[in-house]
C-alpha cells in the first residue's frame, strides 16, 4: 500500500500541472496569438558551432520576421530576412510548426533555404525568447536570443 502513495501523488501532480489536452478553440486562439506576436519582429541572438574547438564562442545572428502565416495543417511560412556570418537574404521559409502544449516549436528537416543552404533545426518560442538547435550538413550547434518588437526591434 505504501508503494502506491508516491505514484498517486505523481498522478495528482501531473493533472494539476495542466496535462489536459488543449481544446480546438484554445488551439485556434494560440495559433492566432502566435501569428500576431510574430509579425514585424526581430530575433536577435547568438549561435554556437559544435566540434570546432571553440564551441563556447558566441556568434551573432539576426532574423527579421515580417510575417508568419498558417498555410495548412502544421505547415507555416515565415517571411523573413536571415542575417548571420556573410549571409543576408530575404526569403519565405516554409516550416512545420508543432505545439508542446501551449508552446510553438519550429521543426525544419533538410530544408533548402535559397541563398543560405540546407538546414535542419528545432526552435522553441516562449514569451519574448527563442532557443534551439541547428544543423547545416554535418555542422551544427545551438542558438538562442530575444524576440524584439516595436521601437526595440527598430533600434537593434
Amino acid at each position: 500500500m505504501t508503494r502506491l502513495i508516491p505514484f498517486a501523488l505523481l498522478a495528482v501532480g501531473l493533472t494539476a500541472c495542466g496535462s489536459e489536452p488543449i481544446t480546438a478553440d484554445e488551439q485556434a486562439r494560440l495559433e492566432k496569438e502566435f501569428q500576431q506576436s510574430m509579425t514585424d519582429v526581430v530575433l536577435v541572438g547568438n549561435f554556437t558551432v559544435t566540434g570546432r574547438g571553440d564551441d563556447a564562442q558566441l556568434r551573432p545572428e539576426r532574423y527579421e520576421v515580417k510575417s508568419v502565416n498558417h498555410v495548412a495543417g502544421d505547415i507555416w511560412t515565415f517571411t523573413t530576412r536571415i542575417q548571420y556570418a556573410e549571409h543576408d537574404v530575404s526569403v519565405p521559409v516554409p516550416v512545420k510548426l508543432m505545439w508542446a502544449g501551449d508552446t510553438p516549436v519550429v521543426t525544419l528537416t533538410d530544408a533548402d533555404i535559397p541563398g543560405v543552404g540546407t538546414f535542419t533545426a528545432r526552435v522553441v518560442f516562449f514569451r519574448d525568447h527563442y532557443s534551439g538547435m541547428w544543423w547545416h550538413g554535418e555542422t551544427g550547434g545551438n542558438q538562442f536570443g530575444r524576440i524584439l518588437r516595436g521601437a526595440e526591434a527598430l533600434s537593434e
